[in-house]
C-alpha cells in the first residue's frame, strides 16, 4: 500500500529528535503539548463526569421522598374530592400510582431540643406507589403508622439531632394555636417515635417527619387531605404531564411537577457545569495552541529539508500538509490519550477517591454540605464526544498558520544558509 509522502514524513517529524541533540529541545516542547492537551481532556472528562453522577444521584435520592407530580389545593387546605382527583389522574397513561398525603410544617421538640419540620401525612397503602422509600419501607416502618396511636417516623439525622430513640416521645407543636381567654396559646400533641428511616439525602433526612394521614388530619384540623401525589412511567416527562392533567382535571387545583420544586438547585448545578466545560476548554485551548511554538520551531529547523523538497518538485499544499500531519498528529495523540486516561479514573472514582480519602485522612464530601457522603460519576457520550471533537479542532486550527508559512519559504533562501 502505498502512502502519500506527506503522511509519512508528517510521522517521521513528529516522533524524530529524541534521540537526536539538535531536535531533543523540539521534541521535549512536542511532548508537553501532547501531555498538555491529555491532561486538559481527561480533566474535563472527571470533572463533568463527576457533575453528572453528582447531579445523578441528588436527584434519584431527592425522587426517593418527592413525588413526580404534586396536586393540591390553594393556599394548603383540604382538597375537595381526592378520590376523584386520584381517580382522574390515573386515566393518563403515564401515571403508574397515585397517594393522598397532608403537608405541613411545625417543630418538633424533645426535652430543650427542638427542631423545625416538614410533617407528612401519608397513607401506608398507597404511599408505596408514588415513592421509593415508602417502598423500601413498606413491610417494616410503615406498618407502625396506625391510625389514632399518633405514631411517627422520623429521618435518621432529626433523630440523631434530638437524640431520640425507637419508643421515645416527641412533642410536635402545630404552627396554627387555639383561641383561649389567655389569648392565643400553641397546640402540642406527644407522638410515640415508631421508627427512623433513611433517604441518602441529608436534607429530608433531617428534616422530615411521617405520619399516618388521619393523625395528621386530626393534629392540623384539616377534613381532608391536602394533596394528591403521583409517580409517572418516565419522570422526565413530567412537565408535559403536569400539562396534561392541568387541562383533565376537575376543580380549582395546582399542579407542580418534580423539576419545579427544586428547579434553582438544578439551574445552580446547570450553569456550573457550563462554566466549568468553558474554563477546562481553555486549558485545551492553551496547550492546543502550544502547537504553534513547536512547529514553528520545526519549520525553522527543516529549512533545509523544505527547499530540497521544493527543488525535487514538491508543491507548496504538499509543504504545508507534511507539517499539518505534523501538528495534527499530537493533538490526536493528546486527545485520545486525555479520552483513555480521563475514562479511566471517571470508571473508578469510587474506588481512587476513597482510597485518596484514607491517604490524606480527610473528607472531600461532608454530608450535611454536599448532601451526598460519596463521590459519583458518571460519563456520559453527550459530553465526551464534544470534548474529543473540541479539541481535535483546536489542534488542528493551531497547525494551520505555521504550516502555511512553511509553504511559503522560498527555497533559494533557505539554502542560502546551509
Amino acid at each position: 500500500m502505498n502512502i502519500p509522502y506527506e503522511l509519512a514524513l508528517g510521522w517521521r517529524y513528529t516522533r524524530a529528535g529524541r534521540a537526536t541533540r539538535r531536535n531533543g529541545f523540539i521534541s521535549f516542547i512536542s511532548g508537553v503539548s501532547m501531555l498538555g492537551i491529555a491532561l486538559g481532556v481527561a480533566a474535563l472528562i472527571i470533572v463533568l463526569s463527576v457533575m453528572n453522577g453528582f447531579q445523578r444521584d441528588v436527584r434519584d435520592r431527592m425522587l426517593s421522598v418527592v413525588p413526580h407530580i404534586e396536586i393540591f389545593a390553594p393556599g394548603g387546605s383540604a382538597m375537595p374530592d381526592p378520590a376523584r382527583t386520584m381517580a382522574e389522574a390515573r386515566r393518563n397513561r403515564e401515571v403508574l400510582g397515585a397517594a393522598p398525603f397532608v403537608a405541613s410544617q411545625a417543630l418538633l421538640a424533645r426535652g430543650e431540643d427542638m427542631k423545625g419540620v416538614m410533617v407528612r401525612g401519608i397513607d401506608p397503602a398507597l404511599e408505596p406507589q408514588v415513592t421509593d422509600l415508602a417502598q423500601t419501607l413498606r413491610d417494616s416502618a410503615l406498618t407502625q403508622l396506625v391510625p389514632g396511636q399518633f405514631r411517627v417516623l422520623l429521618g435518621h439525622e432529626l433523630a440523631r439531632a434530638l437524640g431520640v430513640d425507637v419508643g421515645d416521645m416527641v412533642t410536635l407543636v402545630a404552627p396554627a394555636g387555639q383561641v383561649t381567654p389567655a389569648g392565643v396559646v400553641p397546640r402540642y400533641k406527644q407522638l410515640t417515635v415508631a421508627g427512623t428511616f433513611s433517604s441518602g439525602h441529608y436534607e429530608y433526612d433531617a428534616a422530615l417527619v411521617f405520619l399516618h394521614i388521619d393523625d395528621a388530619e386530626r393534629i392540623f384540623r384539616l377534613e381532608g387531605p391536602t394533596g394528591v401525589r403521583l409517580k409517572l412511567q418516565d419522570l422526565h416527562r413530567a412537565p408535559e404531564v403536569a400539562q396534561e392533567l392541568a387541562q383533565t382535571l376537575s376543580g380549582s387545583l395546582l399542579i407542580r411537577d418534580w423539576t419545579q420544586q427544586n428547579r434553582t438547585w438544578f439551574a445552580a448545578v446547570q450553569m456550573e457545569k457550563r462554566m466549568m466545560f468553558i474554563i477546562l476548554t481553555l486549558i485545551v485551548a492553551v496547550a492546543a495552541f502550544n502547537l504553534v511554538s513547536t512547529l514553528v520551531m520545526a519549520v525553522t529547523d527543516k529549512r533545509a529539508d523544505i527547499a530540497i523538497l521544493r527543488t525535487l518538485g514538491a508543491s507548496p499544499r504538499s509543504i504545508m500538509g507534511v507539517f499539518m500531519v505534523q501538528g495534527a498528529l499530537v493533538g490526536v495523540i493528546g486527545t485520545f490519550s486525555g479520552l483513555v486516561l480521563g475514562l479511566a479514573v471517571a470508571l473508578n472514582i469510587d474506588v481512587i477517591v476513597p482510597a485518596l480519602e484514607r491517604l490524606f485522612h480527610a473528607r472531600f464530601l461532608p454530608q450535611d454540605i454536599y448532601l451526598i457522603s460519596k463521590m459519583p460519576s458518571d460519563p456520559q457520550s453527550g459530553d465526551i464526544v464534544p470534548i474529543v471533537l473540541i479539541s481535535l479542532v483546536l489542534a488542528f486550527v493551531a497547525t494551520l498558520y505555521p504550516s502555511w508559512r512553511a509553504s511559503r519559504m522560498n527555497p533559494a533562501e533557505a539554502l542560502r544558509y546551509e
